[in-house]
């Protein structure tokens, strides 16, 4: 059932109180709010799909807020148009119940659609939510290696890194914390286009070669001599806005940006990849998610540098001959952020 309407058509002439600018006493306000919204924020929900033996978890977090039309509860006091944070909580694990959870944008989306539908006075619905990531456990993970050899006496490994041929549980899954998946939905009620915006957040990769930084600008603040071969690591964050969501794997897609970012950084398994700098590479990995996913209208990646720095032992030639290129020192700060959006040509985005 929809809520009773802001304004009656009865009343559609007359200016809502807190529009005037007028106070509980006829006065004119001095001060205007020109932005306001109210939400519930890091609500947590775990929603399990059993069909049959194999079952799939999804575990989100959860924040709803909502922009209405009226600002009455903040001039007056008046919360009759509040729809109460508490109640935005319970709606999530409600419509979860209902209608399960594939994805997060998904039901970000059914989320927002549901806010904008029921309640008549509210203008703007944005959810964010962020997967925590589960997978499966795999059969390799059940397993103990003594000697080179899992516990049946089979040659081979039997820990996380084996990847091949794995055979999945049913029902129990491992934390790996990779990279967060997270996604923002917006629904005005005065714009007929959605906005979805998908992210990967803390994906921390690193390779030890194939990474050079050299003739750069030289004038008298520079300390850095070239580099011709050095680490290169990073922490990447990135988030893309879809054009068109309508049949859109959100998952797989979510997946294919991942692939492409750490394709770029680090190349064939066997021969790698060249990175004349971490702009080269941000750029080569946006370009390619363009190529590949034509929903996707533009698309935000930064880079911040992470160093690892050589540790000297031209001092210590006694305890350690001999040039070093093993041991290195991480430095965390200060460190280089690098960052770039790109976009099709005539798209407006609210990156």
């Amino acid at each position: 059932m929809f809520a009773t309407p802001l304004r009656q058509p009865a009343a559609a002439n007359q200016t809502p109180k807190d529009s005037a600018g007028m106070d509980d006493h006829g006065k004119p306000y001095q001060y205007e709010i020109t932005d306001h919204g109210y939400g519930k924020d890091a609500v947590k929900v775990l929603h399990v799909s059993r069909k049959g033996p194999v079952h799939t978890i999804q575990e989100f977090e959860v924040g709803t807020h909502l922009k209405l039309y009226s600002k009455k509860d903040y001039y007056h006091g008046n919360n009759s148009d509040i729809v109460a944070t508490d109640s935005q909580k319970n709606t999530v694990y409600l419509l979860a119940k209902k209608h399960g959870i594939e994805s997060p944008e998904k039901f970000a989306l059914l989320l927002a659609r549901h806010f904008i539908n029921k309640y008549s006075h509210v203008e703007e619905a944005h959810v964010h939510v962020e997967a925590y990531p589960w997978q499966r456990v795999c059969q390799e993970e059940t397993r103990t290696n003594v000697n080179g050899k899992c516990e049946n006496g089979v040659q081979g490994n039997c820990d996380f890194s084996s990847i091949d041929n794995r055979s999945l549980h049913n029902h129990a899954f491992i934390f790996t914390p990779t990279a967060l998946h997270y996604c923002d939905v917006v629904i005005r009620r005065t714009d007929p286009k959605q906005t979805v915006i998908t992210g990967i957040k803390g994906l921390r990769v690193l390779k030890t070669t194939q990474s050079s930084f050299v003739n750069f600008v030289n004038d008298e603040f520079r300390s850095l001599p070239d580099q011709y071969d050095r680490i290169f690591s990073t922490v990447v964050d990135c988030s893309w806005e879809y054009s068109d969501t309508e049949n859109l794997d959100f998952l797989r897609a979510w997946q294919t940006v991942k692939n492409i970012i750490i394709r770029n950084f680090a190349g064939d398994p066997q021969v790698g990849v060249s990175s004349p700098s971490v702009q080269h590479t941000l750029y080569l990995s946006e370009r390619q998610v363009l190529d590949v996913l034509p929903q996707v209208s533009v698309i935000s990646m930064t880079m911040p540098n992470k160093h690892y720095f050589n540790f000297d032992t031209k001092p210590f030639q006694k305890i350690a001959p001999g040039d070093n290129n093993e041991v290195f020192i991480p430095v965390d700060k200060p460190h280089g952020t690098i960052y770039a959006q790109l976009a099709r040509k005539n798209i407006n985005s609210h990156l």
